[in-house]
This record gives structure tokens, C-alpha cells and sequence, in this order.
């Protein structure tokens, strides 16, 4: 396989894991921008984390809702765990990597927030501990994942909703990940503000 194939395969399977995805996810995507704007309309904010790619993805996340997606609206409340470096490594260095975003989240959540978590396995220490600390401050979690959804899954409550892609390949999750998240993103717009989309 040459170079040029490569990459064509690469598009391909992109193309197949967000086909695979649609009917299996598209209504927890629904319901999940559903809630969020719901959240936001009653004045409440989200607060959204990862690691790695995951960690790109929630603060694209939470760029979105502060500045604007599509639409010229007015901005809205979204909190990045992931960006403040001397929070992230104060914490990490007194306490625990594991408690970098829990601690965040028993500072800065309230109940009625949400909490977007995400994580490709579903394994990750810190996104487990954000998720209960989200739970002791009466908050929803929106969990994206991907393969079978791992311990992240089995914690959430009947009232927290799970995304979760159906696929293997780290790549391929992220990549429906960043899909979905402009889908919520859409959602929310529409739900809270319709209208035109601004100018390109």
C-alpha cells in the first residue's frame, strides 16, 4: 500500500466508524444536546474534561459555547477542566493526577451543572473520580466513550447519559467524538436560539 492509498484507507474508515455510529448514537446525542441546552437555559454551566485528544475535545467544547458555533449568539457557560496548568499540577503534585479534575469539580460544580466527560476507554483514574465528584454535587454526566464503554459506564446513573461509539480504534473514537460535539453544539443552538447560521 502506498502513501496515497494509505491515507485514502485512513478517509475510509473514518467514513465507515461514523456510519456504524449514526443509528447507534444519534439519539443519545438527541438527548444529551437536549439536556445541555436545558441546563443552560436555566442558567446553569458545563464543565467538561479528558486527557490527551480528549482533552483538545473538551476545551473545543467549551470554545464553542463561549464564543460561538455556527450562530452569532451570546456566549455561554462552559469551563474547561483541562486548561489551567497550575491548578492541573498543584493538584496532581499535593494530592493525586487522579483528583485533578474531581477537585475542580467540588470547587466549581453546583447542582443542575453538567459535566461532560471524555474518554475513549472509559478507564481513565481522573475521569472516574470527575464523574462521582459531578454525582456528589448533583450534577448530570454526558459521558462520550468508545469501545464497551469500561468502568465510566458501569458508573453512571439512570440520569447521567452515555455516548458511546461503537469501535475499537482509539483514532476512529475521537474522530466521532469530535463529530458528536459538534452535533451538541448544533443542538444547543437551535434549541436555545434557532435563527440563521452566521457568516462564514
Amino acid at each position: 500500500m502506498d502513501s496515497h492509498e494509505r491515507v485514502a484507507q485512513r478517509f475510509h474508515d473514518s467514513i465507515r466508524a461514523q456510519q456504524e455510529a449514526l443509528e447507534r448514537i444519534a439519539p443519545d446525542i438527541v438527548r444529551a444536546g437536549h439536556a445541555m441546552a436545558d441546563a443552560l437555559g436555566r442558567e446553569h454551566k458545563i464543565l467538561s474534561c479528558g486527557n490527551g485528544g480528549s482533552a483538545a475535545d473538551a476545551q473545543h467544547f467549551s470554545s464553542e459555547l463561549l464564543n460561538r458555533f455556527e450562530m452569532d449568539r451570546p456566549g455561554l457557560p462552559g469551563i474547561a477542566l483541562t486548561t489551567d496548568s497550575s491548578t492541573l499540577t498543584s493538584v496532581a503534585n499535593d494530592d493525586s493526577h487522579a483528583e485533578i479534575f474531581g477537585r475542580q469539580i467540588r470547587a466549581l460544580g453546583h447542582e443542575g451543572d453538567i459535566l461532560l466527560a471524555i474518554s475513549t476507554s472509559g478507564s481513565s483514574a481522573n475521569i472516574l473520580a470527575a464523574r462521582q465528584a459531578a454525582a456528589e454535587r448533583g450534577m448530570t454526566t454526558i459521558a462520550l466513550s468508545g469501545r464497551d464503554g469500561g468502568p465510566l459506564a458501569a458508573s453512571l446513573s439512570s440520569d447521567d447519559i452515555e455516548i458511546r461509539v461503537p469501535n475499537e480504534t482509539t483514532a476512529r473514537i475521537q474522530e466521532v467524538h469530535l463529530l458528536t460535539i459538534h452535533c451538541l453544539c448544533d443542538l444547543i443552538d437551535r434549541t436555545l436560539f434557532g435563527g440563521a447560521t452566521a457568516p462564514g
